[in-house]
This record gives structure tokens, C-alpha cells and sequence, in this order.
């Protein structure tokens, strides 16, 4: 799991853990660590044994207890909260002979999502993401295991992701219950696009409270900070998008076995959730360069503000400063040195000139 705090309405995001997987340590296929943050004491699993006719749900599942599914006409759904207990999920793997480049996976929460076909079971591993009420984004791995009548789903923390479809399940509403563990799987999946969806909607509300048009207002010092971090996190988004509109390519094509093909419609929709969550990153994505440029173009309106001020009063000073270097001079012979009235008549030079010049550049429209 990965925490993305926030300060008020600034966000700040780090997306390097999230890379070292282009830098993974070749293991030994039979050594396995969990690469998370998140520990737990101890393992939460939950177990939903459903057809059409009913549901039972089994709670606090001890690992020893959990055994190889069996073709009953039934359809298992095993929740597994929590990774850092390595031994016990390589032994609730192995039992369902899962094999042991998955269990890696499984345990390696800084990898790319991806897709892999066995040949009894299929493996799918993606990111999720989203917003908390403490203004934190959070995010995590889940990995799927499913079959034919199966689905295993491995997640870091507990979290109310799937809560809906626990519902849906209790209650027997839509047709969850009628449906193949696939049916089940394409729920969760559209579960974790609408996670993608609100982490967007908030970043683009974020977005939105950016006013540096407002010259009077001076930009927050690290504006452009913030900025940069929402562009890290967008991209790690919809890097994290890709792999699951890959997927549904796939299943669209026919290559996934445990994918029916009446089910096939549910998956192509996927696609479609994946292809407007890339176009609103895209988009987020050109707001915030559009954001940069127009700190930039304000900042350097506000430097030019200073410096035509600077300049104008410059320019109002230098024929005052000629005078005063003229009659600064040490002649004996200047006949207006001696004039009663030469004092006030300088000041009366001095100022006409200066209100002249004003009015003059008050008609240019200089200031």
C-alpha cells in the first residue's frame, strides 16, 4: 500500500517506488518477500461459497483451513486481506497449485499490472487508487487468481473497494449470483475504475482552485511543486490504466479460457472505461501544462509590471537629475546662482517637468 499525503489542497507524490520494478532483483523462483510497507499481525480472510439458489459466507478463515476448491456447481470467491504474513499466503497458493513466479508476484506490490494464462487458472495484477476522507490518496495492489469456478483476490489492506459486490452477493440483488466467477471479476474490475474515476474528479477540482490569474494574488511558492507532483500522478495512472484495457483486448480476442463468452459485452465495457480514463488523463495532464505555462506568463507580466514602474520613475528623474548636476557645478559666473528667485524656480522647473512627464505618459497608456 501506498499512502500519497497532501497538505490542505496540495498534493505531493512520489511515483519512484512504483518504477523499481523496471530494476527487480532476480530471485530464486522458490524465495518469496513481500516488498510492501504495510505489515499486519495477522492474516483477514473471508470466504463466499455462492450458485444461483444461495450464498454462504464464511468469515476469520483460518489459512490451515482453506483447502483446493471442488467442482460442485458452486462459485468461491476468496478474499485474502493483507500480505506481509508471506508463509501463509505461499501456503494457501500452494494448495491451490498456484505456481511460484505468481506467488512472487503476488507478494511484489511495486511491479507493472499485467496478465498471465496458465492452464488451470488465469493471474491478473493491477494498482487501485483512491482519494480518503483524510485527504490522502491512497493506493495498493491487488492480484486475481481465478478459474473456472473460482476467483482468489489478494489485497495489501482492508479496504472497502468490493463492498458493494459483498452486498450485492448477501442479498442476492442483480445477477451476480446466477453468473460465473468471470462475471464476479468484471464487478471488481469496474469497481477499481470508478477508485480511478474520483481520484480524477478530485485532482481535476484541484485543479480548477488554481488562480493565477488573479494578479493581485500572489501564487503559492510551491505552486509549481504541486504541479509537477499531479503530473507524476496522472502519469503513474495512466500507466496503471493500460494494462487492464490490454486485458480486455485480450478478452475481446478470444485468448482468455475462463473468460465466457457471453461475458465478453462486460469486458469490451470495461475497455471503454479504460479509454475515457485515459482521455480524462490526458487531459488533466494538458490543464497542468496549460497551468505552467500560465504561472510562468504571470510571473513574467508581474516582473515587467515592476520593471516599467522602475523605468518610469527612472525616466522622471533623469532631466531632474541633469539640472541638479548643472547647478551642482562649481563656476563662480552663474548669473542665476545669485537671482533671489533661483531656488523657487528650480523647484517650479523641477516640478513642472516632473507632472509633464506624467501627463504625457499617463496619454501613452504606460501606467
Amino acid at each position: 500500500m501506498r499512502k500519497i499525503r497532501q497538505n490542505k489542497s496540495m498534493r505531493f507524490f512520489n511515483p519512484s517506488p512504483f518504477i523499481s520494478a523496471l530494476n527487480r532483483k532476480k530471485n530464486d523462483p522458490r524465495e518469496f518477500t513481500f516488498t510492501g510497507d504495510l505489515k499486519v499481525n495477522e492474516l483477514a480472510i473471508q470466504l463466499f461459497k455462492y450458485n444461483k439458489e444461495g450464498c454462504e459466507e464464511i468469515n476469520n478463515i483460518s489459512p490451515g483451513d482453506i483447502s483446493a476448491f471442488k467442482k460442485d456447481g458452486n462459485n468461491y470467491w476468496l478474499n485474502i486481506y493483507g500480505l506481509s504474513d508471506t508463509e501463509s499466503i505461499v501456503s494457501i497458493c500452494e494448495k491451490q497449485g498456484i505456481h511460484s513466479l505468481v506467488i512472487q508476484d503476488i507478494l511484489d506490490v511495486d511491479q507493472r499490472p499485467k496478465f498471465q494464462e496458465f492452464e488451470n487458472y488465469s493471474f491478473l495484477t493491477l494498482k487501485s487508487i483512491a482519494p480518503s476522507e483524510e485527504n490522502e490518496m491512497i493506493t495498493e495492489q491487488i492480484s486475481f487468481v481465478f478459474g473456472a469456478n473460482h476467483l482468489i483476490s489478494f489485497q495489501e489492506r482492508k479496504a472497502d473497494f468490493f463492498e458493494h459486490i459483498r452486498v450485492r452477493l448477501r442479498e442476492n440483488k442483480g445477477i451476480l449470483r446466477e453468473r460465473a466467477v468471470d462475471y464476479l471479476l468484471y464487478t471488481m474490475l469496474e469497481s477499481i475504475l470508478d477508485n480511478y474515476f474520483r481520484a480524477l474528479t478530485k485532482l481535476d477540482e484541484e485543479i480548477e482552485k488554481f488562480d493565477f490569474m488573479n494578479t493581485k494574488k500572489e501564487p503559492s511558492p510551491n505552486a509549481l511543486e504541486v504541479i509537477e507532483n499531479d503530473k507524476k500522478l496522472v502519469t503513474f495512472i495512466k500507466k496503471s490504466i493500460l494494462p487492464i484495457k490490454e486485458f480486455t483486448q485480450m478478452v475481446e480476442r478470444g485468448e482468455c479460457q475462463f473468460i465466457e463468452k457471453k461475458h465478453i459485452k462486460y469486458f469490451s465495457e470495461i475497455k471503454d472505461m479504460c479509454l475515457t480514463l485515459i482521455d480524462n488523463c490526458d487531459i488533466i495532464l494538458s490543464s497542468l501544462e496549460s497551468e505552467t505555462n500560465l504561472f510562468f506568463s504571470v510571473q513574467g507580466h508581474r516582473m515587467n509590471q515592476v520593471v516599467k514602474t522602475l523605468t518610469i520613475v527612472s525616466t522622471i528623474f533623469i532631466p531632474l537629475t541633469f539640472i541638479a548636476g548643472i547647478y551642482g557645478m562649481n563656476f563662480l559666473y552663474m548669473p542665476e546662482l545669485k537671482w533671489k528667485y533661483g531656488y523657487l524656480g528650480i523647484w517650479l522647473v523641477i516640478i513642472c517637468i516632473s507632472f509633464g512627464m506624467i501627463i504625457f505618459f499617463r496619454r501613452k497608456k504606460w501606467f
